[in-house]
């Protein structure tokens, strides 16, 4: 199961370099094994609506939410500890933290083109890492 950050959804919502390989990881992923914080969610929110692209994040929420079954997990204020303790041990900033230590407590594979992450023990996969991975282990 995966812990999609911030930067996959907005590489596709947004048709940047790697939209593609990103379609391809949400297509052959189902949605229900897709988590997403509610900070990337909202970071999202932010972003597209500054882009004044209202009608994308509308669209996302019916995608991923209404229509899909991808889970929207949250740290707890009181585990912010763990947020700093995972920014001291590893060098990172806030949103990155979060992203971490929501996988940690969760225990989803990450799937981020953010390289800090590589800093950490449980690391990171881009979307086409995944798609290599599920296809090795595929049955042909």
């Amino acid at each position: 199961m995966y812990l999609a950050d911030t930067n996959i959804w907005l590489e596709r919502l947004l048709g940047q370099a790697k939209s593609d390989e990103v379609g391809q990881f949400l297509d052959q992923t189902p949605s229900n094994q897709i988590f997403i914080t509610d900070f990337a969610f909202h970071s999202i929110c932010v972003i597209l609506t500054r882009l004044q692209r209202k009608s994308i994040l509308l669209d996302f929420v019916r995608d991923v939410f209404v229509d899909g079954a991808v889970s929207l997990i949250s740290i707890k204020p009181e585990e912010t500890q763990s947020l700093v303790d995972a920014m001291d041990k590893y060098n990172l900033d806030f949103d990155d933290a979060y992203q971490y230590v929501a996988a940690e407590q969760n225990n989803l594979a990450i799937v981020s083109f953010d390289n800090d992450l590589d800093r950490t023990l449980k690391g990171k996969k881009t979307p086409a890492e995944i798609l290599a991975i599920n296809k090795e282990g595929a049955v042909e």
